[in-house]
């Protein structure tokens, strides 16, 4: 670790080299204190005061731990509702958005078909436009043509009666 931290930046390297002095002197006291304890030069209000964590009274270390338990219990508890809850949530939540994708796919269709059925109607109006105006021609040209056999009759008609009258 010493060397890893010698290996960091200033600014850091100088944090960490202090708290691993302070880890160092720690980890030297707990093993002086070991030897110390291992050798049996140990009193009995010493191994007492050790065996209760500093707790006056073991009823009392026993109630705060029963306590603290039951705390964690609940708040686990309640974790565990709130987890419950959001499951439900989410799956409610997928559910209506599996529905509104499943909705968006019949309305893509309905679109699709109603495009392909514009298209097929746009190419008849193109067919019967063509159509219409090639009937329009046909009856303008007719128009003409009867024009040109009344125009014919009037005339021959006109020359037969002067004809037979010049005679």
């Amino acid at each position: 670790m010493d060397l890893e931290a010698r290996s960091l930046q200033p600014n850091v390297k100088t944090m960490l080299l202090a708290k691993l002095r302070e880890y160092k002197s720690d980890l030297n006291n707990l093993k002086s204190e070991v030897k110390r304890i291992a050798s049996g030069n140990i009193n009995p209000d010493a191994r007492d005061q050790l065996l209760e964590s500093g707790m006056a009274d073991a009823l009392t270390a026993s109630t705060n731990q029963r306590s603290r338990l039951v705390m964690t219990t609940e708040r686990l508890n309640q974790s565990s509702d709130r987890i419950r809850d959001s499951r439900r949530t989410m799956l409610e939540t997928e559910e209506l958005g599996v529905s509104i994708l499943q909705d968006l796919h019949s309305q893509r269709q309905a679109l699709l078909h109603a495009n392909n059925t514009l298209h097929g109607v746009d190419d008849n109006i193109g067919k019967s436009k063509r159509i219409l105006t090639a009937m329009s021609r046909r009856m303008n040209r007719n128009k003409w043509i009867i024009g040109i056999i009344i125009a014919v009759l009037i005339i021959t008609i006109a020359a037969v009666l002067y004809f037979k009258r010049v005679k």
